[in-house]
């Protein structure tokens, strides 16, 4: 029964077996959440509901958007960089550009392009459920050969039909006078809400809304991003970290010595969940003994530590720090150490990722953790290199079962067999630079991506489902991370309410 209306579910999939691709049928059985988002998106209004349910499992069926993948969109698609998914607003919703420019009107390809868009929006919503975008339309150097009226009134109908509450804004920048007739039109397609989310505004005044940091230096911006494929600009954790290569004038020895060291600083910084400011992590240049380090104020050690570290506890690893990674300016500081901790009673598997494997060394990059133990991570900025506000970093981790293998070819085949069951926690490591400080930032998040679940799911109220125990990701960095169940659910309404 629908909590709004007391609709039963079997009288919106009635003559369903041609009409509906029979995955998205079994969805709508199960997932109460999205029912009740068509049910609020149309004001409870059950008629209308049942016309928005309908054309949008149809619209899926058409266009097979259940199956669609990166090699069954033209090639072509995607080097033109028309449109992507980069960056995002200051409201932390993600941002889905289209260059309007590159656009050019033409019928033998226009549904190649809605399947584009479609397969765009259907990534994200499997990797970010439940989470917001914010449409972009980029009219710089456009004129009217680029406008597809047609297209644009698709782009509209994804969010007011097939994707309900997912628009958070529509932007358009820049638009030239001309095409001030074709955007009155445009309005006509939209509901209510939707008109008030559609913003026009000039390179003067988009960063009321987009941060300089996430805008190209056209729009005023200084993210120096530059579209190519491939990769798709989305696959931040696609490439795993180097371990693979030594680290010029590097002392095996000393290594083994500073890391020691560290770890010994850390560890005593972290016996409890909020620890004292540590000592910073340092490495010494050649020739340098550890004896020395030890000797080293302490206050030298503390230098351009901004925040205290944290210990996150997840429900399988405890991770140390929690919050941020440290390196400073000098060459004997491009180093920095992660405790990860098992707290389970069964084997963990791990494995680090980047946006940037070219930058950063980590060892171990993917092993594993016995029950009770503990693992020391080294990560390494490489010489020549700087963090910067796009690189990020990703922990995943799923629990093996009793007895299962731990080299290298028994994980890589763990890691594709993970049951979908186990939702390995992620965690977000976001750069930023202060004071001329590279600091990395760790933003705990609720990742249902990819289908994947725990085994301990209970509902909440408001928001659906959600694993026991998770951290849910805040919108803003400095709210606070939520490690219990203890207020759980409050935290969660308050993120979903926001969105």
């Amino acid at each position: 029964e629908f909590p709004h209306c007391g609709t039963n579910k079997g009288h919106l999939i009635s003559d369903s077996a041609d009409k509906y691709d029979s995955r998205d049928v079994e969805r709508l059985m199960k997932d109460d959440a999205l029912v009740d988002g068509y049910l609020t998106w149309r004001h409870s209004v059950v008629d209308d509901t049942l016309k928005m349910i309908d054309e949008s499992l149809q619209w899926r069926k058409e266009y097979n958007v259940n199956d669609l993948t990166e090699s069954s969109i033209p090639r072509w698609m995607f080097e033109t960089g028309a449109v992507y998914l980069h960056g995002y607003d200051k409201e932390d919703n993600k941002l889905f550009w289209f260059k309007v420019k590159l656009h050019v009107k033409d019928a033998k390809t226009t549904v190649d392009k809605k399947r584009y868009v479609a397969f765009w929006l259907e990534r994200y919503a499997k990797r970010e459920p439940g989470m917001p975008l914010t449409v972009v339309f980029d009219m710089s150097e456009s004129g009217l050969s680029n406008i597809d009226m047609d297209f644009v009134k698709y782009i509209i109908n994804c969010f007011k039909v097939y994707y309900p509450k997912f628009l958070s804004k529509m932007i358009i920048v820049e638009m030239p006078w001309i095409m001030n007739a074709a955007w009155k039109i445009v309005k006509t397609w939209l509901g209510p809400e939707a008109i008030s989310k559609l913003k026009f505004v000039s390179k003067a005044d988009i960063q009321t809304f987009i941060s300089p940091e996430h805008l190209p230096p056209h729009m005023g911006g200084t993210d120096q991003f530059k579209y190519s494929y491939p990769p798709l600009p989305d696959d931040d954790f696609q490439s795993p970290i180097s371990e693979n290569g030594p680290i010029v004038s590097e002392d095996e020895s000393e290594v083994k010595d500073t890391e020691s060291e560290c770890k010994e600083s850390l560890e005593s910084s972290f016996n409890t969940e909020l620890a004292l400011r540590p000592k910073k992590v340092n490495f010494v240049d050649d020739g340098v003994k550890p004896d020395d380090l030890e000797r080293q104020d302490s206050s030298s050690r503390l230098r351009g530590a901004r925040k205290p570290l944290t210990t996150f506890k997840g429900t399988l690893l405890h991770v140390s720090p929690a919050e941020e990674l440290s390196f400073g300016s000098r060459d004997t500081e491009k180093k920095c150490l992660i405790i990860l901790n098992n707290v389970t009673k069964n084997q963990v598997a791990f494995k680090v990722r980047t946006t940037a494997p070219e930058k950063y060394r980590v060892k171990p990059s993917s092993s594993s953790c016995e029950a009770g133990a503990s693992v020391d991570i080294i990560v390494s900025l490489h010489g020549g290199f700087q963090a910067s506000p796009q690189d990020r970093f990703l922990v995943m981790a799923a629990e093996m079962e009793p007895g299962a293998g731990a080299g290298s070819p028994e994980l890589a085949q763990f890691w594709k067999d993970v049951p979908k069951q186990k939702n390995p926690f992620w965690q977000k490591l976001l750069t930023d630079t202060v004071n001329k400080l590279e600091k990395v930032e760790l933003f705990k998040h609720l990742s249902l991506a990819a289908g994947l679940r725990t085994k301990n799911i209970q509902p909440t109220a408001s928001c659906g489902q959600r694993p026991v125990g998770s951290v849910l990701w805040a919108a803003s960095c400095g709210q606070r991370p939520v490690t219990t169940d203890e207020g759980l659910e409050d935290d969660q309404h308050k993120l979903c309410s926001s969105r």
